[in-house]
């Protein structure tokens, strides 16, 4: 391990830090362009309010069931990534004696690449229990929208409707908060490959990956097509430049 190998790791886990830290929403004093994710936290209150307005909800429990299955899968890969990342730490003699003659490349040496290798399953290993923790509040969240009242008792104590509705939001928001820190893990865990290519390729490839991700969060056309194209005349010129 070099000085070039602390640098690209704490630039990858700084960015990791700032981008979080953006997308939540905390760093809106500073950059107070709402995000995607931020964006559709709103379009899940107006779905749970919706529902409010019928009593056949088979659609919405569709959707709750969408939102299990779909965070289910990543919490399978995730787990599926970690038991490679040990087969690869059982294949370190060979893996040594191909770096060892690729050009271009710097080889750290062997404690070098089972510490990148251990901090890689790190990494899978913080998103499958962010991804199993959203899974298990996605289930809660179901519970709690079996819970919501018919419409007939939702005119008669309209108040009391909304407040079952804020935390089956609450809930929904929360999952799908952990579903996007499991998500963005694994997005990183693209650039931190690069470290096994060197301390600038590792630099390089975080910087990339965060950028992108920044791009879609911030100035995608799946953000444009959340804004509310009354209320933010900045964006609805942008999507008119763009179409």
């Amino acid at each position: 391990m070099t000085t070039a190998d602390y640098i690209a790791l704490a630039l990858f886990l700084a960015l990791w830090a700032l981008y979080s830290w953006l997308t939540a929403g905390s760093g809106s004093r500073f950059f107070p362009r709402l995000s995607l994710n931020r964006a559709m936290a709103e379009r899940r209150r107006n779905w749970i309010y919706n529902s409010l307005r019928r009593d056949l909800k088979m659609i919405d429990t569709q959707i709750l069931a969408g939102l299990q299955n779909g965070t289910a899968f990543f919490a399978s890969t995730s787990i599926f990534a970690i038991g490679g990342c040990f087969a690869l730490l059982g294949s370190t003699d060979k893996v040594e004696d191909v770096f060892s003659n690729l050009p271009f490349v710097y080889y750290g040496g062997r404690t070098a690449f089972e510490l990148k290798v251990a901090g890689l399953t790190v990494l899978f290993g913080y998103s499958f229990f962010k991804f199993g923790w959203a899974y298990r509040l996605f289930n809660y969240c179901t519970i709690l929208f079996g819970a919501l009242p018919m419409m007939h008792d939702t005119n008669a104590d309209r108040a009391k409707a909304e407040i079952a509705a804020d935390q089956v939001i609450q809930m929904n928001t929360i999952a799908a908060g952990h579903f996007n820190a499991g998500l963005r893990a694994l997005f990183l865990s693209i650039g931190y490959l690069g470290w096994f290519a060197g301390p600038y390729m590792f630099m390089a490839m975080t910087a990339i990956v965060v950028f992108v991700l920044t791009r879609r969060q911030y100035f995608s056309d799946a953000r444009l097509a959340l804004m509310d194209p009354v209320s933010d005349t900045k964006d609805k010129q942008e999507r008119d430049m763009r179409t």
